[in-house]
């Protein structure tokens, strides 16, 4: 066995170990508090709701023990298992020109990946969402997002594909550099088109037409100095009954996102606390720092990826038989979560660093204690647990846990009052 097996091996088993171990520490956590309502939320939420939310959670939690080990599965079976090369000379015989053949195994890869893990998206829509009263979604609007998402990944991916793999054959020892810079226009024009684009392939956008609501925002708006296309809502409630909110787009597209699931919920102040907060991911750059690190990351991975797909030793020590670019693609692809993995806590980290600020900003620019409000309003109508693991919430929560969040968000509105 060469010693790169091995490490990939090693790695591999760690992570799943430690996603399985936390995803049974989450569970377990959740089930021990199931019986009492944390004390802050006492007279906020009744235990009824509190019992859903653990269910919830316990369920999605069942439902996440197939995925981890699906992804195991997957990642040695193209690897290791020889999948890649197999799919690799299932298109041998078409007679493709080389990036045309690489650019056919990698979405046929893709493809199949995809397939393998639809019985568990399934599961997730018309089991468990089900269950618990969320999902109206029906089949046939399950398949139509399937279809379009399908289409899109088509339309968008294999000239994006192509043009990598082109570089990678054709454009010599530059190859990584031009295509980070392909991968950055490409992400850059995503951004910006996939509001007015793409989105509203899936779902109707409709400006927010409510007086004193229209009056509140557009007040929230000039305040933060943000000039948008507007704030939108979105019929969430044709797919599910879960709300949010979220920010979107760059330029002339930027736009803030409510479900309308979520405006129906929340009281007009408390929609203006929870723009507020939106806004301020976008004043205090948030937006900006996760597209420049993204961008720095996307360049450090095709140097990387520049370095492995030189050293023969990398093909044979996962699987492929030949090198070629689009095994160096797939392989690095599949194999890198592995090695990633750890860094998880990181990011997330980060997420919760860049929550609190915002939320920080919101209580500057609205009433800290309504975004508190609505923040227990949207935990008890998510189901989301108020009493998570406190290493599972570590290790993977972009959002503070609900006690820690809306305790300090009570603290800034007395300091405030």
């Amino acid at each position: 066995m060469h010693w790169f097996t091995g490490l990939f091996l090693v790695l591999l088993l760690a992570s799943t170990a430690m996603r399985s171990w936390l995803n049974q520490r989450q569970a377990a956590a959740v089930r021990r508090h199931r019986d009492r309502v944390p004390e802050a939320f006492a007279e906020q939420i009744d235990l009824q709701a509190h019992q859903k939310a653990a269910d919830y959670t316990v369920a999605g939690a069942g439902l996440n023990r197939w995925d981890v080990l699906l992804d195991a599965a997957v990642a040695l079976l193209l690897t290791l298992g020889g999948g890649i090369d197999t799919i690799d000379r299932w298109w041998q015989a078409a007679g493709l020109s080389p990036t045309w053949h690489g650019t056919a195994v990698v979405l046929s890869t893709f493809l199949i990946v995809g397939a393998i893990g639809l019985p568990l998206s399934l599961w997730r829509t018309f089991g468990i969402e089900a269950r618990f009263g969320f999902n109206r979604t029906t089949p046939g609007l399950y398949i139509a997002d399937l279809c379009k998402s399908l289409g899109l990944s088509l339309l968008l991916g294999t000239p994006l594909i192509f043009v990598i793999l082109f570089l990678m054959q054709q454009a010599g020892a530059l190859w990584w550099l031009f295509a980070w810079a392909v991968w950055v226009g490409f992400s850059v024009l995503m951004t910006w088109a996939w509001p007015a684009i793409f989105a509203p392939l899936f779902n109707k956008f409709t400006p927010v037409t409510d007086d004193a609501l229209k009056q509140r925002t557009e007040a929230v708006l000039q305040r933060c100095g943000f000039a948008s296309k507007g704030v939108f809502k979105m019929d969430g409630s044709r797919r599910s009954s879960h709300g949010n909110a979220y920010f979107t787009g760059i330029g002339r597209n930027k736009r803030i996102v409510f479900f309308d699931t979520l405006l129906e919920r929340l009281q007009v102040a408390e929609v203006e606390a929870v723009l507020a907060h939106e806004l301020g991911h976008f004043r205090l750059h948030h937006i900006r720092s996760g597209l420049i690190l993204s961008v720095v990351m996307a360049l450090l991975g095709f140097l990387l990826l520049d370095a492995l797909m030189r050293w023969p030793a990398f093909y044979a020590a996962l699987g492929v038989s030949a090198p070629s670019t689009h095994a160096a693609l797939l392989l690095f692809m599949f194999v890198l979560p592995a090695f990633t993995y750890f860094l998880t806590p990181i990011g997330a980290w980060w997420s919760r660093k860049h929550e609190f600020e915002a939320d920080e900003f919101a209580a500057q620019h609205a009433d800290a204690s309504e975004l508190a409000s609505a923040l227990v309003k949207l935990h008890r109508d998510n189901a989301s647990t108020l009493t998570p693991d406190h290493l599972h919430s570590a290790f993977y929560d972009s959002h503070p846990p609900a006690l820690v969040r809306i305790s300090r968000l009570q603290s800034l509105a007395t300091q405030r009052s």
